[in-house]
């Protein structure tokens, strides 16, 4: 009950700020790009917008919603209530991933992607990444500039590699390098166990390592360490 009260939260809290809306109006406007582009290279495409967007969107929101969350004496809240650390990061990563699966869903069908159902675990397991890294960054900074300076580096080992995989460019062993996993999912293309493996336990380290970054953030509420 305590973990669906907070999902429910963190749902109202995006839609208040207009993800849903944000969300409605670039699926539209994905979906023109893509009616608009030869069919040889729609599945390609939607990939890239996938994986860029939707499933990156906790690392491109979580500053601002940690910080709004800050601002607004809500996690001071959450800091003396029984929530655990474990229920409010898997909170931000479900309910962020409710609305890249939606998208990702629309897009897949518009493309005419191989595989829907291997587009979205692909989606699922890039965007627990992207949002755990994002929690982990978030707790980290005060300001929203800060927080944008220091997903630089995760943009960088997370996209590019991607997307050489996507066109073939990364060799044999490619795949095996999570993000790379993740993007030959959301094309529909295969999977690889290997890469699939080190996904898990990459989403498991970060699960890990945001917890402890969230309680640290709890104890310092007030500007006093406890």
């Amino acid at each position: 009950m305590r973990f669906k009260n907070l999902l429910a939260w963190d749902m109202r809290f995006q839609a208040r700020y207009g993800f849903y809306l944000l969300y409605g109006f670039l699926t539209i406007f994905y979906m023109a790009v893509l009616f608009a582009l030869p069919a040889s290279v729609k599945s390609a495409v939607a990939a890239m917008l996938i994986f860029s967007d939707p499933a990156a969107m906790g690392l491109f929101f979580m500053g601002a919603i940690v910080l709004l969350e800050k601002s607004q004496r809500v996690t001071s809240f959450i800091a003396i209530t029984p929530t655990k650390a474990f229920e409010y990061v898997c909170s931000k990563v479900l309910s962020l991933n409710a609305i890249a699966l939606v998208v990702a869903a629309v897009l897949s069908v518009a493309s005419g992607t191989k595989s829907i159902a291997l587009a979205l675990i692909g989606t699922f397991l890039a965007g627990a990444v992207f949002t755990l890294f994002g929690v982990i960054v978030a707790t980290k900074t005060s300001s929203l500039n800060q927080f944008l300076l220091l997903t630089i580096p995760v943009e960088i080992f997370g996209f590019v590699p991607a997307i050489l995989q996507l066109f073939g460019l990364t060799g044999a062993y490619g795949s095996i390098y999570p993000a790379n996993a993740c993007m030959e999912m959301v094309s529909g293309s295969g999977i690889s166990l290997p890469g699939l493996l080190l996904t898990l336990i990459l989403i498991g380290f970060l699960t890990y390592t945001a917890c402890r970054c969230v309680e640290k953030m709890w104890q310092e509420q007030g500007g006093v360490k406890i």
